[in-house]
């Protein structure tokens, strides 16, 4: 007979997904993991089946949970101008507010990709999902606009977006600032 879980699983899901926002998979250490989550690592290997599920279990409620909440705006049926200035000034006031020693700086997924993608094909794969995620929110809001240079202007605030998620690690002025940018060309490409 098994052995009853006696912790909530979105609780410690989101608590073991700020240690790994903040330190990465390679440099969450399992201890870590425990004190966060307040689990001991053999009821964390029994639920998640190794370390490696627990991020994978903490990617798939990031996702859920902070990127597509975000994207809805962009993907909205009709979503344009408005929209995507709403996306990066919140993007912008994110960086802008969260303190210098908050674990969530940045991006999971970007953090991600300067770690464990690099050497992971699983890893890769999630990182490459978020970013044809990113860029197709962004065509669909592009779309109510001038029709050239779309492909251009896609990548350019994808770009421009994911960029500034990995700077917010480091230098949240310079991230807001390419976030403030991004909005400029929203308003370049879209003039009133």
């Amino acid at each position: 007979m098994g052995r009853l879980q006696t912790f909530d699983s979105t609780t410690v899901v989101q608590s073991a997904r700020d240690v790994f926002w903040d330190r990465g998979y390679d440099g969450a250490s399992l201890a870590d993991l425990e004190t966060a989550t307040g689990v001991n690592r053999s009821s964390l290997y029994h639920a998640f089946g190794s370390k490696r599920g627990l991020f994978d279990a903490a990617v798939a409620d990031y996702r859920d949970t902070v990127i597509r909440p975000r994207l809805r705006g962009l993907q909205a049926d009709g979503a344009g101008r408005q929209e995507l200035l709403a996306y990066f000034d919140e993007l912008r006031e994110a960086v802008a507010t969260l303190p210098l020693d908050s674990p969530r700086r940045g991006c999971l997924l970007v953090n991600c990709a300067t770690g464990l993608a690099t050497h992971d094909e699983p890893a890769r794969e999630v990182v490459e999902a978020y970013r044809t995620e990113l860029a197709a929110a962004l065509r669909n809001a592009l779309a109510g606009g001038p029709a050239e240079n779309t492909d251009e202007r896609v990548r350019t605030l994808a770009s421009l977006s994911m960029s500034a998620m990995l700077l917010a690690r480091v230098n949240a002025a310079e991230s807001a600032a390419l976030l403030s940018t991004a909005a400029d060309q929203v308003r370049a490409w879209f003039p009133l």
